[in-house]
């Protein structure tokens, strides 16, 4: 049987329309849960054990668990202790936490490589611990960590998928709806898959441009 894309033709200003839904979100993400991630990963190699030990479980947990089953709590679960969010902000959110546990992880590592004769040179210049890590640390781990944290990126955009399940009108949910619409499944999903493609590839170019600009400098 051959495929018939006529179907689809007219149908693609929507999912390119849901398509900067996909991107919204992803964006918002990407913003927040690395702002959170660089937090977490920082805690995650702290002194205090205590701090450590917290963040560390944090990790573990966020990692350990499926991003369904944490949006799942957000959007289905916090209802039940008084907590109600929209569907768009408990998907962002379910993003955020679940790509702050991985970022963290990353920005942990990053940390870790660098040398420790740097935190010495911190103290010899008499800067505070949180000093030494924000002007000399990070700086330095962040170049080491970008190839690794792109990666997360481009997994985050493929990821936001799921937010189909809440009945938020991104990508994959308005696919399911022109796929029931047209009856043209394998057509459907080829689009949408190919649209996901574009995005992941426009991001990955991005990426390495800034990594190669950021390795030059």
């Amino acid at each position: 049987m051959l495929l018939d894309f006529t179907v689809i033709i007219p149908r693609l200003p929507l999912l390119f329309k849901a398509a900067l839904v996909t991107i919204e979100v992803s964006i918002l993400a990407v913003i927040f849960g690395t702002i959170l991630g660089v937090i977490v990963g920082a805690l995650r190699v702290m002194p205090n054990r205590l701090v450590s030990g917290i963040s560390a479980s944090y990790i573990y947990i966020i990692r350990g668990t499926p991003l369904l089953i944490q949006l799942f709590l957000i959007y289905f679960g916090l209802p039940s202790i008084g907590i109600r969010l929209t569907a768009f902000v408990s998907g962002v959110l379910g993003l955020v936490i679940n790509s702050s546990g991985y970022i963290g992880e990353i920005v942990r590592g990053g940390i870790e490589a660098i040398p420790k004769g740097q935190w010495e040179a911190g103290k010899v210049l008499g800067l505070s611990y949180g000093k030494t890590m924000r002007f000399i640390i990070l700086p330095q781990a962040l170049r080491n960590m970008l190839p690794a944290m792109g990666n997360e990126f481009v997994t985050l955009i493929k990821e936001s998928s799921l937010l189909s399940t809440l009945a938020i009108a991104e990508l994959t949910m308005v696919g399911q709806q022109v796929r029931s619409a047209t009856y043209a499944s394998f057509e459907t999903f080829i689009a949408v898959g190919l649209i996901y493609l574009l995005m992941t590839s426009v991001t990955s170019f991005f990426l390495r441009w800034i990594e190669k600009r950021w390795s030059v400098n």
